[in-house]
Formats: C-alpha cells, structure tokens, sequence
C-alpha cells in the first residue's frame, strides 16, 4: 500500500496550522467557520505508523492524534489568533482526555511548521498559564511537524454532513455556540 501521507502546501498567500485536541470533528466544525480560514482537512498526526485507518488510531497503538490541517491567511487571521481560538474550545490541561473522549490520540498538541510558529505557541502557553484560566496547568504538546494523514472521506466535513447526530448536538454544537458568541469578529461572513 502506498504512503498517503499529505501536507498541504501552504502558498505565498497562506500558511497551515496542524492542531490536535480531542475529537477532529470538533476543531473541524469550528474553524471552517473562521474568516480567513480557506480549507481544513480532518486527519492524523503525530504517530509512526504510516497510512493509518481510523480504527487502528482509535486503537491507541500508532501513536498518531485526531488532528485538523487549518489553512488560513495570515493578512486575514493570524497563527496566534487561531491558537487563541483552538484553547478555548477544548481543554488543554487533561492529558490524552478530551471529555469522554479517552487515549493518546485525543491530546492536546500543536505541530508546528517553523520555529515562528513554535515560538508563538510557547509564548501562547505562557500567557495562558499566567493568566490562570485553568485551575490545572496546561499539558498541550508543542511538537515539530513531521507528517499529516487525512482521514476517510466520510470524516471531512462531519458536522456539516451530520449535524444532528447526538455527538454533534451534544459535544459539537456547545463548542461552536462558544466560539460563535466569543469570536463574532472572527466569523465567515
């Protein structure tokens, strides 16, 4: 079987963030809704076994995370502001935990593509935890990029596709309504 590893090439125009906390499924649904976010892909990250399924990462033995590829621009939105939006709608301090959502590949990481954007997330962090939000310290990883797999077909666009499924409504739709009502300037309009 051939590799399908993918990383989407990031134009003179744009540039990819490769985020990872809880369910992709979620971080999915809220950043297709962010003015100048122009793609994002539902995938894997992080792990060692090349090609994996959605079964074999929801086994916790490939070591890869639910992770999204966010395309953006940054004349539009910055890296700093998509990780300002991505810790407010998961929780950055429980270790491989996103609510009931438990393993590895629910963590909290940030795969970074340059050492600006590392910079920026470790400063991110640093404000965060200063500003003790989080009665817990923050657990998020901070990890270079090394390769993104997008999941099945049927994981893109989840929520749009199912919306009313009981995950949606009771996982998804508090996450967006969060984002929605705290980021009004930020929403595709």
């Amino acid at each position: 079987m051939s590799e399908k590893s993918v990383s989407i090439k990031p134009t003179n125009q744009t540039r990819i963030a490769t985020l990872a906390g809880g369910c992709f499924w979620c971080l999915e649904a809220v950043f297709k809704e962010m003015e100048g976010v122009e793609r994002v892909v539902s995938g894997y990250s992080g792990g060692t076994v090349p090609n994996p399924t959605y079964e074999q990462v929801c086994s916790g033995r490939t070591g890869h995370a639910e992770a999204v590829q966010v395309t953006f621009d940054p004349k539009v939105i910055s890296y700093k502001e998509i990780l300002d939006v991505f810790f407010s709608i998961h929780d950055p301090t429980t270790l491989n935990q996103q609510g009931a959502d438990i393993g590895t590949q629910y963590r909290s990481a940030i795969f970074y593509h340059s050492d600006g954007q590392k910079a920026i997330a470790e400063q991110t962090i640093r404000e965060l935890d200063s500003a003790k939000l989080w009665v817990s310290p923050i657990v998020t990883k901070i990890v270079p990029f090394e390769k993104f797999y997008p999941a099945e077909d049927y994981h893109q666009d989840y929520y749009q596709h199912n919306s009313a499924q009981p995950h949606c409504r009771v996982v998804i739709n508090p996450k967006l309504s969060k984002f929605r009502s705290r980021y009004r300037d930020k929403l595709k309009q």
